[in-house]
């Protein structure tokens, strides 16, 4: 593939920006890639590894001269980063995101674009439980869905970024950052939510111990947990940030919930077969959009951590 972008600049450099790098890296999308993570330990990880050319202590001089600027660092702090590095930023250069909220990043981020900087949030539907400079991997982004809130940025300027993040191999969805957040909300992050208050009931549940819920977990736990050992800092942002459609969509959850446990009190099976029948029904329609698979522990066996095959998941749920 041809070079997309001369220099680009990777703020932040943990599972979504390692796993850029060795995709851009191994399909030829980027000339020159470098970056910047706060931690010294980090930095050093991303040389041993390869994944960038240069790293630096700042992010204002990582910036310098790129053509592409990627944050990807946790919600809370895009404001801060975005001051920082506003000065510092090539005319004409694009400025993206990999935040699973949107409205927000773009209120934290846009006040610090200068003029002449195309600013064009995005959000890449993928991930693992794992985290850090050496948890990435170049076929992340396999079939994955990279959803983009242009908000009347430049289309040259978009058309460019969506080629790179096709040559990742995503495919590439526009939408406004409303509903990007909504969207989110029900398939993303309510069901973290829930994940992390099903594995708490079961710490505080002293009637059941320790060594019984790890020994005996069935499937149903096992992928609570394995959805609750996402990065907390990261998710401790996403609720922060999208606070209204998060409560929205549990606020639905919770009148589904009593109205289960109105059918089970009564015995009426009728009713949870039917609820049953439906919801399998959105897990096939899944399966058949390529977005997960039914192979025996849905793919995430041991091996899994060399990387899913196309049109599979590995690990934990995206933000």
């Amino acid at each position: 593939m041809a070079v997309i972008y001369e220099k680009v600049a990777l703020i932040g450099l943990g599972l979504i920006a390692s796993s850029m790098a060795h995709a851009m890296r191994q399909r030829g999308l980027a000339g020159q890639i470098v970056g910047h993570a706060k931690s010294a330990e980090s930095r050093a990880a991303a040389l041993e590894l390869g994944f960038c050319d240069a790293v630096f202590a700042t992010a204002a001089q990582a910036v310098a001269g790129a053509d592409l600027v990627v944050l990807a660092v946790p919600v809370g702090v895009m404001a801060a980063i975005a001051a920082e590095i506003g000065p510092h930023l090539k005319p004409g250069a694009t400025v993206t995101d990999v935040g699973s909220v949107k409205q927000a990043v773009i209120d934290m981020v846009a006040p610090h674009m200068p003029a002449g900087v195309h600013f064009i949030p995005g959000h890449p539907i993928a991930g693992t439980e794992h985290s850090g400079p050496r948890s990435g991997f170049a076929t992340l982004f396999d079939n994955r869905w990279w959803l983009l809130t242009p908000e009347g940025a430049d289309a040259g300027a978009v058309a460019r970024l969506r080629a790179l993040c096709e040559g990742m191999g995503a495919n590439v969805e526009e939408m406004d950052a409303a509903h990007h957040d909504l969207v989110l909300a029900v398939t993303s992050h309510t069901p973290h939510l829930i994940a992390y208050t099903m594995v708490g009931v079961a710490d505080d549940l002293r009637r059941v111990t320790d060594s019984e819920v790890i020994k005996y977990s069935a499937a149903g736990f096992r992928d609570f947990t394995r959805i609750a050992a996402s990065d907390p800092t990261m998710w401790r942002d996403v609720f922060l940030t999208n606070k209204d459609a998060t409560l929205e969509i549990l606020g639905r959850f919770t009148e589904e919930l009593f109205a289960l446990q109105r059918a089970i009190r009564k015995g009426d099976g009728a009713h949870l077969h039917a609820y049953f029948t439906r919801t399998r029904a959105i897990r096939r329609g899944i399966i058949e959009a390529g977005q997960d698979t039914d192979a025996p522990d849905f793919g995430r066996g041991s091996g899994a951590k060399l990387g899913p095959k196309p049109g599979t998941k590995q690990g934990g749920d995206a933000a």
